[in-house]
């Protein structure tokens, strides 16, 4: 079941690559940045259940803590704080074309 989790991993991972990040799904970048499952479930399984709990809105997944994600099988702490490291770059960044567009 590992193996295949792994080849599954590096599926995405090549896909991002080859086609860029529009190509994959929030759930598949999502399981990107978990990286592996646990024994029941994959990360893409893990990262559809995380999201489903959100209605699919990574907004609000972006305000989620450490603690709410901690809930999930199969996120630790120290997969959460990716999580967690992961919005709020993508918030920083949503922030700075916001002040790119304003000065212009």
């Amino acid at each position: 079941m590992l193996q295949i989790q792994v080849l599954q991993q590096k599926k995405r991972i090549f896909k991002l690559f080859s086609k860029g990040c529009l190509a994959l799904s929030d759930t598949e970048l999502l399981a990107i940045i978990i990286g592996s499952g646990n024994r029941e479930d994959s990360a893409l399984a893990i990262s559809r259940k995380i999201l489903s709990h959100t209605s699919h809105n990574v907004g609000v997944l972006s305000k989620y803590s450490v603690q709410n994600l901690m809930k999930f099988r199969g996120i630790g702490k120290a997969k959460a704080i990716l999580i967690i490291a992961a919005m709020e770059l993508g918030r920083r960044g949503k922030a700075s074309k916001s002040i790119e567009k304003s000065k212009l």
